[in-house]
């Protein structure tokens, strides 16, 4: 399980987003509220909650390494939350006025790298054991 580089993949992408609970993605002055505010994983219920579904989502699917395409699917999975994620944070900084993204909300970019990253080391072991299942 964990000799397999998909499984250091999924663990980083769950770090990742764990990380994001504590680091800030944006801070900047509130439109309701004229004082500076940082944006975390933990701001809002959508957010918070689509979060600890990708940082499970990948730990769960590390686990699945019997089931090469359902582990696959999870993974491309993980990718569409996390741009909806993305997506809701986009929404989030719409209601601020003045403020700059931080250096960590380039952790998003990474966790959508590293499913990308298992999901073609699964798709190669996938595909290793069609090839030996054919020579035999």
């Amino acid at each position: 399980m964990i000799q397999r580089i998909q499984s250091v993949w999924l663990l980083l992408a769950a770090v990742a987003a764990g990380l994001t609970f504590k680091l800030e993605n944006y801070s900047g002055i509130n439109v309701k509220h004229p004082i500076l505010y940082k944006i975390t994983a933990s701001e809002t219920i959508p957010i918070m909650l689509l979060t600890v579904l990708v940082s499970g989502l990948a730990l769960v699917t590390i686990f699945l390494f019997k089931n090469r395409k359902l582990q696959l699917r999870l993974c491309v999975l993980g990718i569409v939350l996390e741009a909806l994620l993305i997506f809701l944070y986009y929404r989030e900084v719409q209601d601020y006025i003045d403020g700059s993204f931080s250096i960590w909300s380039i952790l998003h970019g990474l966790i959508v790298l590293f499913f990308f990253m298992a999901a073609r080391s699964i798709n190669s072991d996938e595909k290793k054991v069609k090839d030996s299942d054919r020579l035999r």
